[in-house]
């Protein structure tokens, strides 16, 4: 089985989630990843599956509503959210919820986290992946001050999960060695979010291929370990310019997924 490539919601902003779903339906993309955020309609489980129906466009994962512009999506507390995100998940019939980390201030959520998630997988059966993140400069600090804010660590694999999301966006702005991190991952890697960064310290999500991380190395190993997940674009294309080039940047990144999975 040929491994499916979708397009997270995500790489249209600012436009709205349904742009998404028409963009991948018009190129040719296997699915959407749903990323939750300020946008109304990415918060309307129904909505949405009116608009993978008349797409045709399947939902292949959600992104809970984890960044920090989100923290009052569905519910201020963030273990109400990871279950709305399982929730939607099943109803939208997605396999997988993509999550990060707890923030380094959410003690209570922090706590409870590796339990919640390992719960929430065997009451539902859908795999909740971990994601990688990366070092931000605190406010006020240093030019090169990096501090981590997530528990216990940027790095998923320190404390281990059943099932992660590779970014490679984020291992770029982490300087962090994107195929080492794969190896720790191991056969728990079930999802990637496909992106690319130059190494500067924040989140470029550039199309893959301009920048120096690994991505076709990885996707060229996801083929020989027989992955069994999927692969989301996740690229940053507001500085397009117009709608023709942000469709251009888009097939240009579904283009080297395929050719680079042998597809």
């Amino acid at each position: 089985m040929p491994v499916p490539i979708g397009m997270s919601t995500a790489s249209v902003w600012p436009l709205r989630a349904g742009a998404g779903f028409e963009l991948a339906q018009r190129l040719g993309y296997d699915g959407v990843e749903v990323m939750v955020w300020v946008d109304p309609l990415s918060q309307d489980v129904g909505a949405l599956r009116r608009l993978s129906r008349q797409t045709g466009v399947p939902v292949l994962s959600v992104h809970s509503p984890s960044l920090l512009i989100t923290q009052r999506v569905w519910s201020p507390d963030p273990a109400v959210r990871l279950r709305r995100s399982v929730e939607a998940a099943i109803e939208l019939d997605a396999r997988t919820v993509v999550v990060h980390p707890p923030f380094r201030w959410q003690r209570r959520y922090g706590d409870m986290f590796a339990d919640l998630v390992a719960g929430l997988e065997d009451e539902t059966g859908v795999e909740i992946a971990v994601e990688n993140m990366f070092k931000v400069r605190p406010p006020g600090g240093r030019r090169d001050a990096r501090v981590s804010a997530f528990r216990p660590s940027i790095d998923p694999t320190e404390p281990g999960y059943r099932h992660y999301t590779l970014d490679l966006s984020h291992s770029a702005a982490a300087g962090m060695d994107a195929m080492g991190l794969a190896e720790r991952m191991g056969r728990g890697l079930t999802h990637v979010h496909l992106a690319d960064g130059t190494g500067l310290p924040k989140d470029e999500h550039l199309v893959p291929g301009r920048g120096n991380q690994p991505c076709a190395e990885l996707l060229e190993k996801l083929i020989t370990d027989a992955f069994p997940g999927q692969v989301v674009l996740e690229i940053n294309t507001r500085r397009s310019g117009s709608a023709a080039q942000r469709a251009r940047d888009l097939a240009e990144a579904l283009l080297f997924a395929r050719f680079h999975l042998g597809q």
